[in-house]
């Protein structure tokens, strides 16, 4: 079969669509490995022992297999949750997880660590999210827990193929120990717009400038798009979480992040946002190494960086973050505020 590159209108941006789909042996007959298939009918399968063999293959390039990316199905065996990175934003929740049922991601961002991370293009997704759930259930029996569901990878960009963000919701919906985060750049509110969503659950929507999206947010959503998605969720009743991350250098950077402020604020209120994160770009100093030996011309790291910690980032750092801070509009936006 030739490769191909169809695109189809899913999750509110353009996807490729999947020309082969390897599927570990063990999940040939799992329902969502099926639904999944069943999704992409043209697509050649291919029947595997262990997703690393082929996610984990050496001297991959994953520049080159992202403009045609294998979906790969498989089972999840152990380390179903991990505890968070100090590198996130935990809102003052003690017991701060992520966890990760689909590795990579649709979109292609300039400055994303994932590329950092793995050596390949293609996408996992671990079908068995019953497991999962029995993970959870283990850890929250005697505690509650904060959760991040879309951590590697966009969930709810997925939706349209996967349906693991409905189902993530249902499980949240009858475990009162969990607090799940949802994080998104996507515009595909709709797909669970139809369904109730219950308080333990955070929608959360990465916002940047039109033109920090154009420059380095590639296959995403715009911010009209996103914007678009956040109001249909408030509409339906529910506090949105809004993170600026990461803030990003570019040209002109006060005019652009002063006029993206003005923008975001002009149609969401104080009141209907449960809080707001924001950081500058930074990441560990060892996936940073990778990024800069794969993407050495990328503009992402054209500007002066430092390495405090193992971490690096931007010289100017903290005085970004002080431009940013100042151009929030009003107290009662800024009080939700939390910097990183």
């Amino acid at each position: 079969m030739k490769e191909k590159n169809i695109c189809k209108k899913l999750s509110g941006s353009y996807l490729n669509d999947f020309s082969h789909i390897y599927i570990e042996r063990g999940v040939l007959d799992h329902p969502a490995a099926q639904q999944i298939v069943h999704k992409f009918p043209d697509a050649r399968t291919v029947v595997i022992d262990h997703y690393a063999h082929i996610f984990n293959r050496p001297r991959q390039n994953s520049i080159v297999q992202k403009r045609s990316r294998k979906l790969i199905l498989a089972k999840k065996e152990v380390d179903f949750i991990y505890r968070g990175s100090e590198l996130c934003e935990n809102f003052g929740e003690e017991n701060f997880y992520y966890s990760s049922s689909i590795l990579n991601c649709i979109y292609d961002c300039d400055y994303c660590y994932l590329q950092g991370m793995y050596t390949t293009g293609n996408v996992v997704m671990f079908v068995n999210l019953e497991d999962y759930f029995a993970a959870v259930d283990a850890l929250t029996e005697d505690k509650k827990i904060y959760l991040c569901l879309s951590y590697d990878s966009d969930l709810l960009a997925f939706e349209n193929i996967t349906g693991f963000t409905n189902r993530w919701i249902d499980y949240a919906a009858g475990n009162a120990n969990l607090l799940a985060e949802i994080r998104t750049k996507s515009a595909n509110f709709s797909a669970i717009a139809h369904r109730p969503i219950p308080d333990n659950v955070i929608l959360a929507w990465t916002l940047s400038p039109q033109a920090v999206i154009t420059q380095y947010e590639f296959g995403t959503p715009s911010l009209e798009m996103r914007l678009k998605s956040i109001k249909q969720a408030i509409a339906k009743g529910l506090k949105v979480r809004l993170s600026f991350e990461p803030i990003m250098m570019i040209e002109d950077f006060e005019r652009i992040y002063g006029d993206f402020m003005q923008r975001v604020f002009e149609d969401i209120s104080p009141e209907d946002i449960r809080d707001i994160n924001m950081g500058v770009f930074r990441m560990s100093k060892e996936h940073f190494k990778r990024m800069d030996k794969l993407k050495g011309t990328s503009r992402a790291f054209a500007y002066p960086m430092h390495c405090v910690n193992g971490y690096v980032s931007y010289r100017q750092e903290e005085k970004l973050k002080q431009l940013v801070t100042e151009m929030v509009p009003g107290a009662e936006v800024k009080k939700l505020l939390r910097i990183q």
